[in-house]
């Protein structure tokens, strides 16, 4: 009886042992760059869990939000006229629940990449249907699904941190993105 009582104890200690070994294991610091996302409409999942959407989740945008940190952003760590994966880390990913017109253009429901080759003046927002990557290293541009135009406009504040918001218009939302000094709104439709 003493010895299946003391095998008892063994194993349970051995268990519970186990147990604590795999709650220990190392983790990953913070990333200086950290992943955030936007939705239309803004705060979507706030809204749905307060019971107060009044409209359907149309976008979601996942991406990396890098800092400023006393650096040139625009023509020095982003070059002007080289595709940029439009954050930090893996590449922006934005995801449409229907189908949606962007700069008039029809897009269908799914989720894609988005990418951009900034300018001083004008930036090209490319929509790509490759997902899952990291940065533009292996950026296909026979993957485009459209590219946008868009001009660029000065900020009066300074926005340190990559930002990105979708701002309601009556027919579908502004996604505006914002760094820097610099800010570009790609305007995306209803159907």
């Amino acid at each position: 009886m003493k010895k299946a009582i003391f095998t008892l104890i063994i194993s349970i200690y051995s268990f519970v042992t186990c147990i604590a070994q795999k709650d220990s294991v190392e983790l990953p610091a913070m990333d200086k760059s950290p992943m955030d996302m936007c939705y239309y409409p803004a705060n979507y999942p706030v809204l749905k869990i307060s019971d107060k959407v009044t409209e359907p989740l149309l976008a979601r945008v996942i991406y990396g939000r890098p800092q400023k940190n006393g650096r040139n952003v625009f023509g020095d760590l982003v070059e002007y006229g080289k595709v940029w994966r439009l954050g930090a880390n893996e590449a922006t990913e934005i995801e449409f629940y229907k189908d949606v017109k962007v700069d008039g253009k029809k897009i269908a429901k799914g989720r894609y990449t988005l990418y951009a080759i900034p300018n001083p003046d004008s930036w090209t927002l490319i929509i790509n249907k490759d997902t899952d990557t990291w940065g533009a290293f292996r950026y296909n541009e026979k993957n485009d699904v459209q590219r946008i135009v868009l001009p660029v406009r000065s900020t009066t504040k300074m926005v340190e941190t990559l930002s990105m918001t979708c701002n309601k218009k009556s027919n579908g939302f502004d996604l505006v993105i914002a760094w820097d000094t610099k800010q570009v709104s790609m305007p995306v439709s209803v159907k």
